[in-house]
């Protein structure tokens, strides 16, 4: 799976794609993940990517133009593009397996007070939001986004994992234990010590 990430910064992927399971998908080639700055693909002399909006308000908008001419040198026929706002389709389990069928996966991470209307209209797809809540930008829920999708790329973990793990059946997990037997006065339940 291809995942592309528009961000204004990239630095703060550092230690999500270098590190645990991430990485090691990256390197085995099960995942490509790409960090892409939209500020490189502005047109004013000092790359600014925001303005004021049209009509008032408080905060900056970012343009479209940095992030079409972005998309138009990455898209591909096959590729989903989604805007992580706090609109979008509220993110859980069974979006993250149906993200999974696209081979390649646009992020569009938003700043600042929103981004011009027309990007939405025009190129995304979907809008995904993690929560009701508000943050300073998308480069989280990307990661959130991400995290959760390449859990079923196939060999990313094993498939017992993905199989047995909390939502797969809508349910969450079972307490688990591990050693040592007896920690704080607390012992593990008779029933998991005869497996």
């Amino acid at each position: 799976m291809k995942i592309d990430i528009l961000t204004l910064f990239p630095e703060m992927f550092d230690g999500f794609i270098n590190t645990s399971i991430i990485k090691r998908a990256i390197e085995k080639g099960l995942l490509e993940v790409n960090l892409i700055n939209f500020r490189d693909y502005s047109p004013l002399n000092n790359k600014q990517v925001d303005d004021t909006p049209y009509g008032g308000g408080s905060g900056m908008i970012l343009r479209c133009e940095p992030i079409f001419e972005c998309l138009d040198s990455i898209n591909t026929k096959d590729a989903y593009i989604i805007m992580l706002s706090p609109e979008g389709t509220k993110y859980k389990q069974s979006v993250a397996k149906r993200l999974l069928e696209h081979k390649h996966l646009i992020i569009l991470c938003g700043h600042y007070e929103g981004i011009d209307q027309r990007v939405i209209d025009e190129i995304v797809d979907e809008e995904i939001s993690i929560g009701d809540y508000v943050l300073t930008g998308g480069e989280l829920p990307a990661m959130v986004l991400v995290d959760a999708v390449s859990r079923y790329v196939d060999g990313v973990i094993s498939k017992e994992s993905v199989e047995e793990e909390s939502f797969s059946n809508g349910l969450l997990e079972y307490p688990q234990y591990t050693r040592p037997e007896i920690f704080l006065d607390k012992q593990v339940p008779e029933i998991l010590k005869s497996r």
